[in-house]
């Protein structure tokens, strides 16, 4: 089979990289759950943290101790949906909800990191922080050329303790050097950004078992998201012109639109604090941030785009 991905936008990282039949690559983690019975633990975040030796438990037993994290113990959909900071007795007694359950509020730097395992042990690494922008929503993801070793030691060491047996891409998301989620497949927003033959790498370790990769030239690069306030029922997708527009900008890697226009916006997965509406891949956050102005320009008002291609179209007629 090929790699499996499901979303159109993400197409452009895979459709051209050769994968054998018989090799399975996934990349979500609802893929996973039937590969992998035996490690499939991994989506319960609640048995996660408490691996850990963190204080941690369902709604309906009461924290120790205030503020605290809640969230749902699996959501193999994403996007922070469901999550909340609960600072007190009173909140929590109003949040609380079947499913769900309260950990530490970790404090420190949000890290996600993949690493290239083979039987239960990290072969390579690569890190990524993400710069929050509020309510569970990030303004961009730094994607590090340097390794974070304390962090690589921590993470390697859980891993080779409750992976053994698991040879594939692994994703482990860490708030204070504490691991919060973990995943058992790579991170599909800014392959990318990993350097030329990362993906080729990735197909012969699930179909060898080996990790073969030049990452000799690695270097800093960055993921920038546009997200928008709830309440639109629709948003429609940024203009060919606006989009060639933004791909021709020197550091520009990729452009994700992660939605469909005739898909009700409330269908999709998201964080409180907003909906997500682009994905740019850049090797500046520059040209990152250049973009998103641009795109959101493109989306939120495209009547002015409309005017602004007329008056250009004209100019040069």
């Amino acid at each position: 089979m090929p790699i499996l991905w499901v979303v159109p936008w993400r197409n452009q990282y895979f459709q051209d990289i050769q994968c054998p039949e018989d090799v399975i690559v996934p990349t979500k983690d609802f893929h996973v759950w039937p590969m992998y019975p035996e490690h499939r633990w991994i989506y319960d975040k609640l048995a996660v943290a408490v691996s850990q030796g963190l204080q941690a438990a369902p709604h309906g037993v009461a924290p120790p101790f205030y503020p605290v994290f809640s969230k749902p113990i699996m959501n193999l959909r994403g996007m922070g949906a469901g999550s909340l900071i609960i600072p007190d007795e009173a909140t929590y007694l109003a949040s609380l909800q079947p499913g769900h359950f309260w950990s530490p509020l970790h404090t420190g730097d949000h890290v996600s990191s993949d690493a290239a395992v083979i039987d239960g042990k990290p072969v390579w690494w690569r890190h990524t922080t993400g710069i929050a922008s509020g309510r569970g929503t990030f303004d961009y993801w730094h994607i590090h050329a340097e390794a974070m070793p304390e962090l690589e030691s921590y993470c390697g060491d859980w891993c080779k303790k409750h992976l053994a047996g698991y040879t594939g891409m692994a994703n482990f998301e860490t708030i204070g050097g504490r691991i919060i989620e973990a995943h058992l497949r790579l991170t599909d927003q800014w392959p990318d950004l990993y350097g030329a033959g990362w993906l080729d790498a990735v197909v012969r370790l699930y179909g060898e078992g080996q990790w073969v990769f030049d990452d000799s030239d690695r270097q800093d690069c960055f993921s920038v998201l546009l997200f928008t306030q709830h309440g639109r029922q629709r948003y429609p997708h940024p203009s060919a012109e606006s989009m060639a527009r933004v791909l021709a900008e020197p550091g520009i890697k990729s452009v994700q639109i992660p939605f469909q226009e005739d898909m009700d916006a409330s269908k999709y997965s998201m964080p409180p604090g907003g909906f997500r509406l682009a994905i740019i891949n850049a090797t500046t956050l520059e040209a990152g941030f250049w973009a998103r102005d641009m795109l959101r320009k493109a989306i939120l008002h495209p009547e002015n785009e409309s005017k602004q291609e007329k008056l250009l179209h004209s100019s040069h007629i």
